[in-house]
């Protein structure tokens, strides 16, 4: 009946008559063996034989009807390897058609082959369930990666959204607007930031809006001085420019020799005061427009002290003042000519004001500076008018009558000089004892030669003969005929010029002397200087003539 697998073995003998011993082997005890080989769930185990015919296998029907397995790929692979055992599983298709995984082994010496397959389902089963898993965990995360960008996307949101809202008011001009974020990280720290910046702009817009509403009410008092500064002034000129009219018109009538010489005095005293007027008014108006240039070096003061004394000796002595210029071996760096303007007007309001007493010019040494004091003991200056002693026409009190009172601009223009220049200046005063102004300048060391030209200073002709000879130049033809007049009418001999080039150009003429004085206006011509007509007139006659 088959039911059964059996197996005929015959070996022959090793004698030439022995013959061939034939045994009958049940297979089903290999079977037993076989089918107790578990490989997995579904793996299994079977045996080939030499020629290919399925000898064991778990399912004993395909051994019983003698399959022939020598087809399969596996089959023929480990045949062709010969005794080669293959313990590294191959994917082949199996017995029943699946996939399966194939490792063998060689039997020997009957030269049997034992294969071992597992479904290839099976054996990617567990990689499978780890993908799956794996697949799983990273969808989870995925979605929670989604959920939490979500959540940080809207939480930032409104953070960004508070952040435009803020600036758009910022750039409106809303200064006072906040952004209130409060999420602890870098958008708070952003928002602090925008805030500060909405702070410092509503401080700096304030700040700006004072500044200008500072500047405006500045501006409406400068307005307001001007206006007053102009109506003062108009009638300060009103005045002098009057009596010349008056006193023109006393000249027009026959008047006797002392009459008309003491209108002619008058005459005097209006032109003087409306020099003096005029001077001063094209001072400040130069200082206000800021076209006043400054020219700093280094000089010895006694220089300027020797002026002060030439210029204010005979004023003081008509008033019988004693006047006191003490003389310093000091040397300053300063503009000369603005510090001397300086120190004439401060002098000068000195002798003007003091009616009995001394007027002391004088300098005092300290750490790098020199102080140059003005001392008088005049009426002194009331507790509270100290305030406005450097305003215009400021007049605290008339002089003694015997000269004409002061404009009240004297002490404006030494404020705008001192401020131009840098240099400190102020004053202590007693009601009824005087007053004593101070000018500081800086000190520098002492020089042994100076070769700033001495333009300006008090002229004295010493050696000159009896017409000495006098050069003028001045662009104005009513200045140089007027000039001319007074000079010869002094006993000068007066050679004029009406511009720099032709003074500089007709030098020539002059033989076999130079002239004893130079006299030139300080604004010539085509940008021209008189103190540069005067150096280079100096340079052409080799000497310094006095100008």
């Amino acid at each position: 009946a088959q039911s059964e697998p059996y197996m005929t073995v015959a070996v022959a003998g090793a004698r030439r008559d022995a013959g061939v011993s034939i045994a009958e082997v049940n297979l089903k005890f290999i079977w037993d063996v076989v089918s107790q080989i578990k490989v997995g769930e579904r793996g299994y185990a079977y045996v080939i034989g030499d020629d290919g015919l399925l000898i064991a296998h778990p399912d004993i029907s395909l051994v019983l009807s003698n399959s022939d397995l020598s087809h399969l790929a596996q089959v023929r692979t480990a045949r062709s390897n010969g005794a080669a055992s293959q313990e590294r599983p191959t994917s082949f298709d199996g017995i029943l058609g699946e996939r399966v995984l194939a490792a063998h082994a060689v039997v020997g010496p009957v030269g049997w082959l034992v294969f071992v397959e597992l479904p290839v389902v099976e054996a990617y089963a567990p990689i499978y369930a780890w993908i799956q898993r794996a697949g799983a965990l990273l969808a989870v995360v995925l979605l929670g990666t989604i959920l939490a960008g979500l959540g940080v996307a809207r939480r930032m949101i409104a953070p960004i959204e508070a952040l435009r809202v803020g600036a758009e008011s910022i750039g409106r001009g809303e200064l006072s607007q906040r952004i209130s974020i409060k999420t602890g990280d870098d958008l708070e720290a952003l928002g602090d930031q925008f805030n500060s910046m909405a702070a410092q702009l509503e401080e700096s817009y304030d700040t700006l809006e004072r500044k200008v509403a500072e500047r405006t009410h500045q501006l409406e008092l400068a307005n307001l001085a001007k206006s007053r500064f102009l109506a003062v002034a108009s009638h300060d000129l009103r005045q002098p420019l009057h009596a010349l009219g008056l006193f023109v018109g006393q000249l027009r009538n026959r008047l006797k020799a002392a009459d008309r010489d003491l209108v002619i005095g008058r005459v005097e005293t209006s032109l003087t005061a409306l020099n003096e007027l005029f001077d001063a008014l094209l001072d400040i108006s130069k200082l206000d427009a800021g076209v006043l240039a400054t020219s700093p070096v280094d000089f010895p003061i006694c220089r300027i002290l020797k002026r002060l004394r030439a210029t204010f000796a005979g004023a003081a002595t008509a008033k019988g003042l004693s006047l006191q210029i003490v003389s310093s071996s000091a040397w300053v760096n300063t503009d000369p000519l603005l510090l001397e303007r300086v120190l004439l007007n401060i002098v000068a309001n000195a002798v003007r004001y003091t009616v009995r007493g001394r007027v002391l010019v004088g300098c005092r040494r300290r750490a790098g500076a020199l102080d140059v004091e003005v001392w008088d003991t005049g009426p002194g200056i009331p507790a509270d008018q100290r305030q406005n002693i450097f305003g215009e026409f400021v007049r605290l009190g008339a002089s003694d009558g015997k000269d004409h009172p002061g404009l009240g601009l004297g002490l404006s223009i030494v404020q705008r000089l001192c401020e131009l220049l840098v240099l400190p200046i102020v004053f202590d005063s007693t009601l009824g004892k005087g007053s004593c102004f101070r000018v500081t300048l800086p000190l520098v060391a002492v020089q042994t030669a100076n070769l700033t030209p001495s333009v300006g200073a008090a002229i004295t002709i010493a050696g000159a003969s009896t017409n000495p000879v006098v050069l003028v130049v001045d662009d104005d033809a009513l200045v140089l005929e007027g000039m001319s007049g007074l000079l010869e009418g002094w006993g000068c001999r007066v050679t004029t010029f009406a511009s720099a080039a032709a003074a500089v150009a007709d030098a020539s003429i002059w033989t076999g002397r130079s002239p004893d004085l130079i006299i030139a206006d300080y604004s010539l011509p085509n940008g021209q200087s008189g103190v540069n007509v005067i150096v280079a007139l100096h340079r052409i006659f080799g000497t310094e003539i006095p100008a």
